[in-house]
């Protein structure tokens, strides 16, 4: 009896182990940048913190990404809500050398929460527009 006590409290353990992801304390924070170019990226006509933009967060080494935000109107975004472990953030950009096929790729983030209510602040992501 006494060893299937104990068998299942190492089970019972294991299985509450905690995963990157929802319903925790912490959060990822960041701006997103954009640099506006003409048609042919040759000339920048613009510079600004952009709102309404899509940044999408993957959860540790999963292939697919978890969640998404849309940006404030200041360009910033916040993923709430996460517990400790190891997140990728992106965002796309236009490819301004015309060699990436439907003209656009993702840049990442790698980051890594190591607290319980850590707020991770990533700075600025840039991106390019035309």
């Amino acid at each position: 009896m006494r060893y299937v006590v104990l068998t299942l409290l190492i089970l019972g353990l294991h299985s509450c182990k905690k995963y990157p992801g929802d319903g925790g304390m912490a959060a990822i924070k960041g701006k997103i940048y954009v640099r506006e170019y003409n048609e042919s990226y040759t000339q920048l006509l613009d510079e600004y913190y952009v709102g309404g933009e899509d940044v999408y967060i993957i959860y540790g080494d999963n292939e697919i990404y978890d969640d998404n935000v849309e940006t404030n109107y200041d360009g910033s975004f916040i993923f709430k809500e996460l517990r400790k472990g190891n997140y990728t953030i992106f965002v796309y950009t236009e490819d301004s050398t015309f060699t990436v096929p439907g003209g656009q790729y993702p840049i990442f983030q790698e980051v890594e929460i190591t607290g319980r209510k850590e707020i991770v602040d990533i700075g600025e992501i840039e991106i390019i527009k035309s």
